[in-house]
């Protein structure tokens, strides 16, 4: 999709003359650039995408940061009770590369789950007594136990999984998405991104994970903080009106169209269109971030952190209200699942933290109707190792990065309700039967979108970039109802 100076030059002009005739207002000539973007920028353009009817109008990606344990959450064998104290066979680790934190062990003893294991739903799937509200929509959603990537640390980890690569400075999902398919709510960013702490160890998340890379920056992911200004820099100062920014927005957007006339850079456009939003979301925000009109109903079934600011459960009900104003892509990052020691407390403290308000999601997008057209997803990074990394004690034990195999679930917009898919060994340590890469899982995603992640590219340092990188993933077609 490279293009000829001459095709440049020709959509450089369209987009110009699109501006010049929105002369009624410069704000309605900032919303005719803000529409008319992905036409006209090059790359994808609205007619592109989506390449076929969508499932998916929106995505709630519910993102474990540190990577929880699959072995003490989902993926049960009961063979590990025998396998429990056992030092790992060479024959299953078969020379996997380590971290630095167990490369210099002399032993990996295997660690049975400490916690009791039941089936659950028609098809009598195993799940951890963690997960007691997981448990119990279990027929609703797919868990994907073959989840598997080449990253072995947190943050090239992370990276890949959301842009589709390790290295930084490619788009994350959300701001493909924002840029292929544009907004469904012009007063709320296409993408919005929050954040909640756990009570584990801590991984360092940058906003590039949700950047957008080479892609214009109007495309990035908005984080909205807990505090008592969700968006930074949104409220007018003392002795600002709204007829006074209102005035200013006009002054400013002036001087960067003069500017656009000058350089032709999209960035400029980019910066008008964010001026213009933000202008919006000084209204937008506050009604959205309020969750005094919620009946207590709501904090019955998302469980009372939901009252608290900031929290997993309350970060999922705003999420919910985001899906019903069409926010097109929504992230929540909780943190906490690093868990190299002290594991049998510290993933009980996570798992209080986020099962209720997890699955009182999925029931209240069902129960709202907005289900059949949001798809969600929970899981991390990678998994965890089933030896034991330092001591091997009944309560202080810990579990070491590992990216063979881990779970991940999914629900809602076309994909099939309780079905597990894949299979790991007795080891939970490698995989038996139907591998998903983290790319494959990525190239689903798109399909229920509507996107063909093979044509779903953008032209950049002399390559057709594309979220699903240069590989051949595929679509999981076995996780479609």
């Amino acid at each position: 999709m490279t293009m000829d100076p001459i095709t440049e030059r020709s959509r450089q002009v369209t987009r110009r003359s699109l501006l010049k005739s929105g002369a009624n207002g410069l704000g309605a000539m900032a919303l005719g650039s803000m529409l008319g973007r992905e036409a006209l920028a090059g790359g994808i353009s609205a007619r592109d995408v989506p390449h076929f009817a969508p499932k998916a109008k929106r995505v709630i990606y519910l993102f474990m940061n540190g990577a929880p344990s699959q072995i003490d959450l989902f993926d049960y064998h009961p063979k590990m009770r025998e396998l429990h104290g056992i030092e790992l066979p060479e024959s299953i680790r078969q020379g996997q590369r380590l971290t630095t934190m167990t490369s210099g062990q002399s032993s990996f003893p295997c660690v049975a789950p400490m916690f009791d294991f039941k089936r659950y739903g028609e098809h009598q799937t195993w799940v951890s007594e963690l997960l007691p509200y997981t448990a119990r929509i279990v027929d609703k959603i797919t868990l994907i136990k073959s989840m598997n990537t080449e990253a072995i640390n947190h943050d090239p980890a992370i990276t890949y999984i959301n842009t589709g690569s390790q290295q930084q400075g490619k788009p994350s999902m959300g701001a493909w998405l924002s840029y292929g398919l544009g907004s469904m709510n012009r007063d709320l960013p296409d993408y919005i991104v929050m954040i909640s702490r756990g009570r584990g160890n801590f991984q360092a998340l940058y906003s590039r994970l949700w950047g957008s890379g080479f892609l214009p920056s109007e495309h990035q992911g908005v984080k909205f903080r807990s505090g008592k200004e969700a968006v930074l820099y949104l409220t007018n100062p003392d002795g600002i009106d709204a007829g006074t920014r209102r005035r200013m927005l006009d002054g400013i957007a002036k001087i960067n169209e003069a500017k656009y006339e000058e350089t032709h850079d999209a960035e400029v456009q980019a910066r008008i269109s964010q001026y213009e939003m933000a202008y919006r979301m000084q209204t937008s925000v506050p009604d959205l971030m309020d969750l005094s009109d919620e009946p207590e109903s709501t904090f019955e079934l998302y469980g009372e952190d939901a009252r608290k600011p900031g929290t997993f459960a309350a970060n999922c009900v705003l999420a919910r209200r985001m899906a019903e104003r069409n926010v097109r892509f929504v992230q929540l990052f909780h943190r906490g699942w690093d868990q190299h020691n002290n594991l049998p407390g510290e993933i009980r403290d996570q798992c209080r933290d986020t099962d209720q308000a997890s699955a009182a999601l999925v029931r209240d997008l069902e129960q709202r109707g907005l289900l059949e057209d949001t798809l969600v997803i929970w899981g991390g990074e990678f998994g965890r190792t089933i030896y034991s990394q330092g001591a091997l004690t009944e309560n202080n034990h810990g579990r070491d990065h590992h990216p063979r195999c881990f779970t991940t679930w999914m629900a809602g917009a076309g994909i099939r309700e309780g079905y597990e898919h894949g299979e790991t060994d007795d080891f939970s340590y490698n995989i038996v039967r139907d591998p998903v890469h983290i790319n494959d899982l990525n190239a689903t995603i798109l399909h229920q979108l509507g996107i063909d992640h093979q044509r779903f590219t953008y032209p950049y340092q002399g390559l057709e970039q594309r979220l699903t990188g240069v590989e051949e993933p595929h679509v999981v077609r076995e996780l479609l109802a």
